[in-house]
């Protein structure tokens, strides 16, 4: 299997600690996301790591009993330490200072060194879990340890949410069903948390395999049954989120499959049945660098055992070794899904919601438009709705801020926020120059293949009701000319396909000596844009289209009032002698027929470029007043 196949990986920068062995013990915390590495009860040192943090955190403190839990608070301020089942030690946390510990099993006012007890309830709890990303709790009560109990912590305060059930799988008469908390994960996923339930053997006894039963836990109101994803197998599972994809990786086979709650699946009601997005395939392999004095010898890296038995998963990305010592956040590949799903439509939709997709989908665009992997119009039309579709939100959503900030609801309503461009947002000069002024340019596409997609693009912007940037019509345009399709062109601008712009107007000036028609059309669009004549001809003249804003104004009669020196100005501009001769010998013309003689004025300020007619084409070359 080449690397282009994998769509998981371990990321290339580890956390590091001492492999766990009968002197050094190992914990880790999933708020803070820190591995412990406590040494002999922590009396020859504590090394604490997290994923950001590359300078680790050592101590020692005295060995007391074993260590059953040890933690910090957010901000490593306290220490908590468990050694017994029924108390915790604190002690605030001084680098390179002797730490005074305090005892008790409630709130820790680190000032004055004592706990504070806040509320309580009297539960019988079986096990819990908590997630740092919502803080909530979740508690399992009763003999079947499958009513959970959800609890809620915010600012201070402890709110109960309602409890819920999770319905257990049929078991053998002779078993007592039970939930474990192995078969639990809570987890975030596309911004709302959800309780994850391993189901070994599905509820009907006519389907074969495990599956993952998602319950939304809201913060307001009773916990729901929302999704089942189908595994289609049995053994030994673990579960991870990564990037709203929820990851079940499998022991036995050594592989792992993703599923997409947002992708459609199978309704049957009351939930929606899921299958993975992608046929099932292993992590990448890994190789473990060799660090130290040994890296410079010539023994290479060792691969890493993936799918060990010794691996513990915590949520949400989060892949430790205790037998290795490596900590590991799990990462989606996207490029390889582009070859694997070969559904255009299912593939945007699952791109589209992934952190890192803007380059992924903008190179399925141009592979799409390429000659080996050319997709029919409809697939291309359904993809640019897609994108449109998004980019559309976006721009709906910036123009609500804008016009709640100007009716000054910014300062009433502080929850008001600019809405976030993801990389979902693809617009239109994205898809220009990374996707379209490429593709027109290939030589082997057959022209009309070419126009309909650039019109495809336009006829899909127009349907999501959003102005086209003006530089897409003139690559129509621009294109149409190259293949000599006037009569297309004339067709798309007859029945308003391109939009009127001045920009648009102006290029078509400058088609006239290919074209002559479009003189009358560029003049039709710019009355309808009810546009003023000298403007036109600074636009045509800061486009370098200097005859073309001459024809304009000989077409409208105003060449007698011209100034000689700003065309000649932009007639130099452009490098091109011939035209500056044209130009030149223009005004020559008009100053004999105005005055009876071709020399300028000293008012018309064009002595530089008469110096400059003389040293390329030579004082002969001047015209000489006529005499009748």
């Amino acid at each position: 299997m080449g690397e282009e196949d994998y769509y998981l990986e371990l990321c290339e920068r580890p956390v590091q600690f001492e492999k766990a062995n009968p002197v050094n013990c190992v914990f880790f915390d999933e708020a803070n996301k820190q591995v412990f590495a406590v040494r002999s009860g922590g009396a020859t040192g504590v090394v604490v790591k997290g994923p950001d943090d590359r300078n680790p955190i050592s101590f020692r403190m005295d060995d007391k009993g074993e260590v059953k839990c040890i933690k910090f608070s957010l901000e490593n301020k306290i220490l908590a330490v468990q050694r017994t089942s029924k108390t915790v030690d604190f002690c605030n946390f001084i680098p390179d200072n002797s730490q005074l510990e305090y005892t008790q099993e409630c709130k820790v006012l680190p000032e004055k060194r004592s706990l504070k007890l806040l509320k309580s309830h009297n539960l019988n709890v079986n096990w819990y879990m908590y997630c740092p990303e919502s803080a909530v709790i979740l508690l399992s009560t009763t003999v079947l340890e499958n009513v959970l109990q959800p609890f809620h912590f915010r600012a201070g305060t402890m709110s109960k949410l309602p409890k819920f059930e999770i319905e257990l799988p049929a078991a053998p008469k002779s078993t007592k069903p039970s939930l474990s908390e192995r078969d639990i994960a809570m987890a975030t996923v596309y911004g709302q948390l959800y309780v994850l339930f391993l189901r070994h053997h599905s509820r009907t006894s006519n389907s074969t395999g495990a599956e993952v039963v998602l319950y939304h836990l809201p913060r307001e109101g009773a916990c729901k049954k929302m999704h089942i994803l189908k595994l289609n197998r049995t053994g030994k599972f673990a579960l991870n989120v990564v990037d709203n994809l929820v990851v079940v990786h499998h022991q036995d086979t050594e592989t792992s499959v993703i599923f997409d709650i947002k992708l459609r699946g199978e309704f049957d009601g009351s939930v929606t049945f899921h299958h993975p997005v992608l046929p099932a395939r292993s992590i990448q392999p890994y190789q473990i660098p060799i660090a130290g004095p040994a890296a410079v010898t010539s023994q290479s890296p060792v691969p890493c055992k993936l799918y060990s038995s010794s691996w513990i998963v915590f949520q949400p990305d989060i892949i430790i070794s205790a037998s290795q010592g490596y900590l590991w956040n799990l990462q989606v590949k996207l490029e390889p899904i582009v070859n694997l799903l070969p559904d255009k439509g299912r593939l945007m939709d699952f791109l589209l919601q992934r952190k890192e997709c803007k380059m992924v989908i903008l190179s399925v665009c141009s592979q799409m438009l390429s000659e080996s992997d050319r997709a029919s119009l409809p697939v291309i039309a359904t993809v640019f709705d897609k994108l449109n579709h998004e980019y559309k939100k976006y721009l709906d959503a910036e123009q609500s801020y804008a016009m709640a900030v100007e009716a000054g609801q910014s300062r009433s309503s502080p929850l008001l926020k600019r809405p976030v461009r993801t990389q979902a947002v693809l617009d239109q000069s994205d898809v220009y120059t990374h996707v379209l002024s490429a593709f027109v340019e290939k030589k082997e596409m057959p022209h009309k293949f070419v126009i309909a997609v650039l019109m495809e693009y336009i006829r899909s912007l127009n349907q999501f009701q959003i102005a086209v940037q003006h530089y897409l019509h003139e690559l129509v345009i621009k294109t149409l000319v190259q293949h000599n399709l006037f009569y297309m062109l004339h067709q798309f601008l007859q029945y308003h396909v391109l939009s009127d712009s001045k920009p648009l107007a102006c290029l078509l000036l400058s088609l006239e000596s290919f074209y002559p028609p479009a003189h009358q059309l560029s003049l039709d669009m710019l009355k309808r844009l009810s546009t003023a004549n000298d403007e036109i001809v600074e636009v045509l003249l800061s486009k370098h289209q200097v005859l073309a804003a001459l024809r304009f104004i000989r077409g409208i009669g105003g060449h007698d009032n011209i100034s000689a020196r700003k065309f000649l100005d932009a007639a130099k501009q452009t490098e091109d002698n011939m035209l500056f001769y044209t130009i030149f010998r223009f005004f020559e013309q008009r100053n004999q027929r105005l005055r009876g003689s071709p020399n300028f004025t000293p008012g018309e300020h064009c002595e530089e470029h008469v110096a400059f007619f003389k040293q390329i084409f030579g004082d002969q070359a001047l015209m000489r007043p006529t005499t009748f």
